[in-house]
């Protein structure tokens, strides 16, 4: 029999890292099965207790609940889901744990679960320690902090407790991730990156180090583990495995010792056509933006974007203004857009298109939380220029090249501050990356689609970060953007997972 490898996913989210891990198949082998998955976030566990819910039931039944395909058409009436299978739900509850690390309760059941995991043939450990202490911007949010001591900030040492659990399980790999800014980012004049390979290298004995250090190589359509040469080796960019949206983050992955010298030989196969954020979402129903405040119907709305595009035509250069004009006429838009939309697009879950196949699911009777947000009034200008400019040039504009019409009232517009204050993600390339950031107004994500006028959705979001259209994100629409921009995307996570079997399993030391 292959061999099954029980998973601890900490720093959980909801769940991206783990989903892609327990979604691998070979050779109709699941070879990773998680234990125990760790967020301490609500929201977040009760999305990841959900999708555990749903894994439980679908090994058990085949099919996805009834009830679950209900719940999924109209995302509220949360079901009480003991009652639709009372095992699957114990189960799901035990996996997934809202627990905050470093507690000395999140610690305790934490190597509780651990013992749990002996009757797999080996163990891995997966995740990340929060990134806002490591990201760029989180560090320039916090030299904005004149009380701000880098040595206090307990998210730079989450990562111990990492280590404290890759110590005690000693699993045969464990994959780190975390985002670019931890290459550079420093306290007590040392680099946090270099104190966290030293931690991890150190893990062992003085002359019998317990795990190598691989970082992931992409070359000619084939995937591999290399010992790095240096820190921006370990760089993982999600383009480059299909993946919607040019994401890069550090990705360390060890292997056990006695394991370690398989690494080298293992491949696997990558497909290198770059998709787009047409290829994820062209296919979604059209939908209108809102307006702020009062008056919000599509009468109102398509007479601001009209007024709009009168006003854009004669104030923008030669190459916009007929783009301007043809919307004036209303010749690309023919019906009433709505804010939300759970048709299903045509020919759903019938696709042979690799992604598509990965995120549509044939049970399903609509799409879920494929609704918009408000925007001001004026922005829908800033939105709609956005949009007509990144058609045409290729490119979402800078500050500097809106009309003096749309600039805002404020000092700091020509200062370069803001020269990507309003980005348009263009149809026929990788969306730019998915952040938090996009649970606060949207004006980094706005829509290709100038007939729209709009941010993104979570449901679109969330096809960016190539989640499945039955993943459900829990919580307010806030908590649910969020969630989408903290995690790592499930089908990039699933070819590491391949790449680490791959290794784990290789008969070509």
């Amino acid at each position: 029999m292959p061999p099954t490898f029980g998973v601890t996913d900490l720093f959980a989210g909801p769940g991206g890292l783990g989903e892609g891990f327990s979604s691998l198949s070979v050779d109709r082998h699941n070879p990773f099965s998680i234990g125990i998955s760790v967020e301490k976030d609500a929201s977040a566990h009760k999305t990841l207790r959900l999708r555990a819910f749903l894994r439980a039931y679908q090994f058990k039944h085949g099919k996805l609940p009834d009830e679950f395909v209900s719940f999924h058409a109209r995302a509220a009436g949360d079901p009480d889901w003991a009652s639709v299978d009372a095992g699957a739900w114990s189960h799901a509850s035990k996996e997934a744990r809202q627990l905050e690390l470093g507690k000395i309760s999140a610690s305790e059941a934490i190597d509780e679960a651990i013992a749990g995991l002996r009757k797999f043939d080996d163990t891995i450990l997966i995740g990340g320690p929060p990134c806002q202490a490591y990201s760029l911007v989180g560090r320039a949010r916090s030299r904005g902090n004149p009380g701000y001591v880098p040595e206090h900030d307990e998210r730079h040492f989450l990562f111990r407790e990492y280590i404290r659990v890759l110590e005690r399980l000693r699993p045969a790999a464990f994959v780190m991730e975390n985002v670019k800014g931890m290459l550079s980012s420093t306290i007590e004049s040392r680099r946090v990156f270099e104190m966290l390979t030293d931690d991890l290298s150190s893990l062992g004995t003085k002359n019998d180090h317990l795990y190598e250090l691989f970082a992931v190589s992409v070359e000619n359509g084939e995937a591999r583990l290399r010992h790095p040469k240096k820190p921006s080796d370990f760089v993982v960019k999600a383009e480059e495995f299909g993946v919607p949206q040019r994401r890069h983050r550090v990705i360390i992955i060890g292997i056990r010792a006695d394991l370690a010298s398989r690494a080298s030989a293992a491949s696997i196969h990558v497909n290198d056509k770059r998709r787009t954020v047409n290829d994820a979402i062209g296919n979604l129903g059209h939908l209108r933006s809102g307006i702020s405040g009062s008056g919000d119907n599509f009468d109102t709305w398509s007479d601001h974007l009209s007024e709009w595009a009168r006003t854009l035509a004669h104030n923008s250069s030669v190459a916009l203004e007929q783009q301007f004009r043809t919307l004036v006429s209303g010749s690309e838009s023919t019906l009433p857009l709505t804010r939300s939309s759970e048709t299903l697009p045509s020919s759903y879950g019938t696709s042979n298109d690799e992604l598509l196949r990965w995120l549509e699911r044939p049970e399903l009777r609509s799409i879920a939380q494929h609704a918009t947000r408000g925007h001001m009034a004026s922005d829908l200008g800033r939105y709609l220029f956005a949009a007509v400019f990144g058609r045409v040039h290729g490119y979402s504009p800078k500050a500097s090249e809106f009309p003096e019409v749309l600039r805002p009232n404020h000092r700091n517009w020509d200062s370069g501050i803001f020269a990507d204050r309003f980005r348009v993600q263009l149809a026929n390339e990788a969306s730019t990356t998915v952040t938090s950031h996009i649970s606060k107004d949207g004006h980094y994500f706005i829509h290709p689609d100038p007939t729209q006028c709009r941010s993104l959705t979570v449901r679109e979001a969330a096809r960016l970060q190539t989640f499945p259209d039955d993943y459900l994100f829990m919580g307010n629409r806030t908590q649910q953007y969020v969630q989408v921009g903290n995690a790592v995307p499930p089908f990039l996570a699933r070819q590491i997972a391949n790449l680490v079997y791959a290794s784990l399993t290789s008969t070509n030391p």
